[in-house]
């Protein structure tokens, strides 16, 4: 499964953007490892990266990293070089942990309605910590948070929306039930980040 700059440039130290983008991109990881397990699919450019995965066979990972490479330029017209420097590592991070960590970890039980949850939690948290460091996971999060900052128009909402496309396409490959869960954690993911992404304290 975007960008923000905090309103005071200073409020965090290299120290601090370290722990907030290892936070975010192995929270992440962690949310795809549990998405897949269960065989469900998320929105956004994770969403159509696992779709693509789903599909083909191909990891995670790498066509994750592939499919953000064209989103990068717009975030450094946008956002600027510290943005872009951020994100690529972030997606980088994300990229290579999601590969890694399926090896060091099992779920034995996991419901599916509430590991849809859990994993919309871990997500937007995961999403939030790189918004407040300035980074973000790439892709379609780049679009939102631009256009979030041109019109107010959230953030999350533009990210929902995609997801509906994504989602269109899932049922393709997925069926109805398994797409309904994964439906329910986008929107948790999203709403997240809607309540929790104040424009008055972080600007995209």
């Amino acid at each position: 499964m975007t960008e923000i700059i905090a309103e005071n440039p200073a409020r965090h130290g290299l120290l601090d953007d370290a722990q907030g983008l290892a936070y975010g991109a192995t929270m992440a990881a962690f949310g795809i490892v549990m998405l897949t397990h269960l065989g469900l699919v998320t929105g956004q450019t994770a969403g159509l990266a696992v779709l693509i995965s789903y599909a083909t066979g191909w990891g995670f990972g790498p066509v994750f990293f592939v499919l953000n490479l064209p989103f990068y330029w717009l975030g450094y017209r946008r956002f600027g070089t510290a943005f872009v420097v951020k994100t690529f590592i972030a997606v980088a991070a994300l990229s290579v942990l999601s590969q890694v960590l399926p090896h060091y970890i099992r779920f034995d039980l996991l419901n599916p309605g509430i590991g849809a949850v859990l994993i919309g939690f871990i997500s937007g948290s995961a999403l939030l910590a790189l918004f407040r460091h300035g980074a973000s996971l790439g892709g379609v999060g780049i679009v939102a948070l631009w256009l979030q900052d041109r019109t107010g128009f959230k953030a999350g909402w533009t990210q929902l929306s995609f997801d509906l496309v994504v989602f269109a396409l899932a049922l393709t490959l997925r069926d109805v039930q398994t797409v309904a869960w994964s439906f329910l954690g986008a929107v948790v993911l999203n709403l997240v980040i809607t309540f929790n992404h104040r424009r008055d304290r972080y600007i995209a």
